[in-house]
């Protein structure tokens, strides 16, 4: 059974620093591309980053680019969301995916998806 477990989140003042993890089972952890995305309270789900398999390329929404980086660790199959100069539109709930499609925001429903950790900028 796939299991994708985000963790880390917590309450941050503006301008700090916070990292989550997602760490992975149940997959063949190199052979996914992997994502984070985030859901604000009344918002849609957005794209946030994204990782190649092998960890060379990332890609970054408009939002948090400069800010965010993303990595992982294919001996620990954990994806890693390091934020930094957080501000209170950050504020969310911080979802992983995993997915076998190339491109670099596609992830959809019927991929794997984490369950979720919430991420709180107080300003």
């Amino acid at each position: 059974q796939v299991q994708l477990v985000e963790s880390g989140g917590g309450l941050v003042q503006a301008g700090g620093s916070l990292r989550v993890s997602c760490a992975s089972s149940g997959l063949t952890f190199s052979s996914y591309r992997l994502g984070w995305f985030r859901q604000a309270p009344g918002k849609e789900r957005e794209f946030v980053a994204s990782i190649s398999r092998s960890g060379t390329r990332t890609y970054y929404g408009d939002s948090v680019k400069g800010r965010f980086t993303i990595s992982r660790d294919n001996v620990k199959n954990t994806v890693y969301l390091q934020m930094n100069s957080l501000k209170p539109e950050d504020t969310a709930v911080y979802y992983c995916a995993a997915s076998l499609r190339v491109g670099a925001s596609d992830f959809r429903a019927n991929d794997y998806w984490g369950q979720g950790t919430q991420v709180t900028v107080s300003s």
